[in-house]
């Protein structure tokens, strides 16, 4: 059966449209995949499960659809919607799951990521990554007032971009001996993360002298970008690629 992989959707209030789009592409995959993964970023900021705004009601309903349909649901947080939690996930009947998800693919072992963990030459990033990943302190911020919680997260996406501005795109991108080392540790042939907006299909040439790859899923601005893979082929569609999407055959 095929298997669709999303990530970096940035659902945000403000842009209904984009929101509109995920729903109409969501819909029309009900009775063409058995299992969709969304790698994280589902959306530009989440304060909380109690705190749902209603701009996601269609889209919410439209995850709940697709799993009342039969097909398997996978949520894995992102660096902006890192307070996504069970509660929201068991509310469109789906999986949550854990950054580094391993499963098999077209009989290839795989490993899913966000892709944030890969980016380790950011050295102020990483820093801020344990910080919002520890666990009391997300339980701190749950207890806090719904204003609270949009102050500290206008605060923190505020700083963000202003750090953005003096960081080369080197930096932001994921450093491919951590690449490597994360392959070989966890001994799989393909790696699937988003994070870094970059949608491409890169060979990966490991120590053990093994056929690897890493597939980056696309970021959403206005159009769709997402990975189809069945039992032969994996294959990326993204506006920015050549000829609109790339493939790799396994047999």
């Amino acid at each position: 059966m095929t298997k669709l992989f999303i990530s970096d959707l940035h659902l945000n209030p403000a842009r209904p449209e984009l929101t509109a789009l995920a729903c109409h592409f969501l819909q029309q995959q009900a009775d063409t995949v058995s299992d969709v993964f969304i790698l994280g970023d589902i959306f530009n900021t989440w304060l909380g499960d109690d705190l749902v705004p209603d701009e996601f009601a269609d889209f919410i309903e439209t995850l709940r659809s697709l799993t009342q349909a039969g097909v398997k649901l996978y949520l894995m947080v992102g660096n902006r919607d890192f307070m996504l939690g069970k509660r929201f996930a068991d509310s469109v009947n789906a999986t949550l799951i854990q950054d580094g998800y391993q499963l098999e693919l077209a009989g290839q072992p795989a490993l899913l990521l966000h892709g944030d963990s890969l980016c380790i030459d950011d050295v102020g990033y990483q820093r801020y990554r344990r910080v919002v990943n520890n666990r009391f302190l997300q339980w701190c911020f749950l207890k806090l007032p719904a204003r609270f919680r949009q102050k500290i997260s206008d605060k923190i996406k505020q700083q963000s971009q202003q750090k953005k501005q003096y960081k080369s795109s080197q930096i932001m991108d994921v450093n491919q001996a951590e690449v490597e080392k994360v392959m070989l540790e966890n001994n799989v042939k393909l790696l699937i993360h988003g994070h870094t907006h970059r949608p491409a299909i890169h060979q990966v040439s490991l120590t053990n002298n093994s056929d690897a790859y890493r597939i980056v899923l696309g970021d959403w601005e206005d159009k769709v970008s997402y990975l189809l893979v069945d039992d032969q082929q994996l294959t990326l569609h993204d506006h920015r690629l050549n000829y609109q999407q790339q493939s790799l055959r396994f047999f």
